[in-house]
């Protein structure tokens, strides 16, 4: 017998050979068919048993050599996985990893997210792009997570041992996978997510690959948790980096700012003037800088600034001297308040070459104060570049009536404030009627030097005194824009016109009882003086001027009548004598009704076409009272005998 026959002899040695060998399974299969042809029936059962038990042991053998590639396959996972990687990448190890190791087509991590769903990262195999769009709530995810173990479906769309999520489902079918595994993350007590291997035919995962997938998932739980915590710290010390950073350039930048106050205190002291501390100051700035009084005229300027609206800025400075900081204006241009104490200097406006942030803010504050302690050194009183203080009306106010050498002297300081003090002047109280009363007084500060007056706060109320004759006209006017520039109604009660110094304080009393009466008769948020409230103008008036309320209310047909030698001012007293009845008043002065009427039409011309309203007929007839009671008055003196 040959050697080759003798190796291929059916009987258990050459079964034991194969076996050694690790053969394929069919060489066992081929060695029984051998047997039926040349082994009597007792040796075949004998030959069949040897087989079985051989394909026992070599399917045995084919498990350990699996599992033996597996433990090696996940040692080379963890060393792997100890590379420092940040948690996209090292989530995209894990799904190539426990694809390969399970032989799935599709596998994937999910992240536990604080609103309770899972979000999906590195998907390795998907054939889609949907699963990045997909945050599942429930399904075989979840389940795992519940269970803390892992959870497998062969058939997963039609397995309801879970509540399904349909974006997840919709994404299943896109990808057209059947059976799922999925293996929670957890580490230590906290679940972080889930490790998803999908296959798209039907796969029964044998008790090995499963134990694969969880030692991977523990491993990978470990590592995420690692990536994380070195993620955080990274971050810390990146924090810590950018800290330290910002440190040091605050604290050069707040030396610069040091040296820069120096350099300008320096020429302050040295007797710079203000032309000489703008450039400076915009040198340091690398801009533009000018210095304008509080009506907003330019007092210096490093350069023009043509685009900007004059008015806009003053109004404007108002809110940044409101709120006692520089304010941005534009995208380019800051407006800071000068000040010194209450008291309004003007205002700077500035325009660096490069955004300033942070630190840089601080500088507007050195600038705007260095010009204020010039303004105060080469202004110690009001010159024509500051206003004049409150406490100059203040004093006026107070100041008594009579030639007494305070009123001489007071005439002397309005004179060097640039003030004529024999000049006609009226006198408004104005009260806000909400808030923005810092805008409100910046802007009364403002209008009173743009106007050649004086401005102060008392009793909550703004004051001012400015020159004119016609207080009721001068109220209307201010009422009107200060409440555009503040949004909401101010109520005005004027006075005047006065002259001379000693006449404020009784202009203010005046105008004080003016607001109170506006207030009382419901007129809140409107403007008057005295001579618009009719007699009670008259009652309320300190100098109770009964020719100019006789004036005002029947002026023109006094004159009338003097001029034309007529009798209107008869045929009014017979009207309202009568009760407004033009047939009764032309009986009792015994001419015809129509003459009663064409007077009457001639009154109208007069006196205007709402001369019968309740509230000027009712200063009309006081009018005409009075003005009969001064004339029998004058008769009665001019016709008394000399003593």
């Amino acid at each position: 017998m040959t050697d080759a026959a003798y190796r291929d002899r059916p009987d258990l040695l050459t079964v034991l050979r194969l076996l050694a060998e690790e053969v394929p399974s069919h060489r066992f299969e081929e060695l029984l068919l051998r047997a039926e042809r040349t082994c009597p029936p007792e040796e075949r059962d004998r030959l069949e048993q040897a087989v079985r038990l051989a394909h026992i042991i070599h399917a045995a053998q084919h498990r350990r050599r699996q599992r033996e590639d597996g433990l090696a396959e996940l040692v080379d996972t963890a060393r792997d996985m100890t590379q420092p990687r940040d948690l996209g990448e090292l989530m995209r190890v894990i799904s190539r990893r426990v694809k390969r190791i399970t032989k799935a087509d599709m596998a994937c991590v999910g992240l536990c997210e604080n609103d309770g769903t899972l979000s999906l990262h590195a998907a390795e195999g998907a054939t889609t792009g949907m699963w990045a769009e997909v945050r599942p709530s429930t399904g075989a995810g979840h389940q795992a997570v519940t269970i803390g173990a892992p959870f497998w479906t062969a058939d997963y769309l039609r397995d309801d041992r879970f509540e399904h999520c349909p974006l997840a489902d919709e994404m299943i079918r896109a990808e057209g996978i059947t059976s799922l595994l999925a293996v929670p993350l957890v580490h230590g007590d906290s679940a972080l997510g889930v490790l998803y291997c999908a296959n798209r035919s039907v796969r029964h995962l044998t008790p090995d690959e499963i134990g694969l997938a969880c030692s991977l998932a523990a491993l990978g739980a470990v590592s995420l948790e690692r990536a994380e915590r070195l993620q955080d710290a990274s971050d810390e010390v990146s924090e810590l980096e950018t800290d330290g950073f910002r440190t040091r350039t605050t604290l050069a930048r707040l030396q610069q700012l040091t040296d820069v106050h120096a350099h300008l205190m320096g020429l302050l002291l040295s007797g710079a003037d203000l032309e000489t501390l703008a450039q400076a100051a915009a040198d340091a700035l690398d801009g533009t800088v000018q210095l304008r009084n509080p009506a907003g005229r330019v007092i210096t300027a490093t350069a023009p600034l043509p685009d900007l609206d004059d008015n806009a800025v003053t109004e404007a400075s108002w809110d940044a001297h409101a709120q006692r900081t520089p304010i941005p204006y534009g995208e380019d241009t800051w407006i800071a308040p000068v000040a010194a104490g209450a008291e309004n200097l003007g205002f700077a406006v500035l325009r660096p070459a490069t955004p300033l942030i942070g630190e840089d803010e601080r500088l507007l504050h050195l600038i705007t104060q260095v010009f204020a302690l010039q303004l105060l050194l080469r202004h110690a009183t009001a010159t024509a570049e500051s206003p004049v203080p409150d406490e100059l009306l203040d004093e006026l106010i107070a100041l008594p009536s009579g030639g007494s050498r305070r009123a001489h002297r007071m005439e002397q300081r309005l004179s060097r404030a640039g003030l004529d003090p024999a000049a006609p002047h009226v006198l408004l109280v104005v009260r806000i009627e909400g808030g923005s009363h810092g805008r409100a007084m910046m802007w009364a500060s403002s209008y009173a030097y743009r106007h050649g007056g004086l401005k102060t706060a008392r009793d909550g109320n703004i004051v001012l005194l400015l020159p004119g004759t016609e207080a009721s006209d001068t109220a209307h006017s201010v009422a009107g824009l200060l409440s555009a520039v503040l949004g909401h109604p101010v109520t005005v009660g004027a006075s005047g016109p006065g002259r001379g110094p000693t006449e404020a304080g009784r202009l203010h009393q005046e105008a004080v009882r003016c607001l109170k009466a506006l207030t009382t008769l419901d007129a809140v948020g409107s403007a008057a003086a005295l001579d618009d409230l009719g007699f009670v103008g008259l009652l309320l008036s300190d100098g109770h001027d009964v020719g100019g309320f006789i004036e005002n209310s029947i002026g023109p047909v006094l004159a009338y009548d003097r001029d034309n030698d007529t009798e209107l001012v008869k045929t009014l007293e017979a009207y309202f004598a009568t009760g407004a009845s033009p047939s009764k008043a032309a009986d009792r002065l015994h001419i015809h009704a129509n003459t009663v009427s064409r007077r009457l039409e001639r009154v109208t011309t007069l006196l205007g076409a709402r001369w019968q309203q309740p509230d000027r007929i009712l200063d009309i007839q006081l009018a005409l009272r009075i003005h009969r009671m001064r004339a029998l008055l004058r008769t009665d003196t001019a016709g008394a005998p000399e003593a």
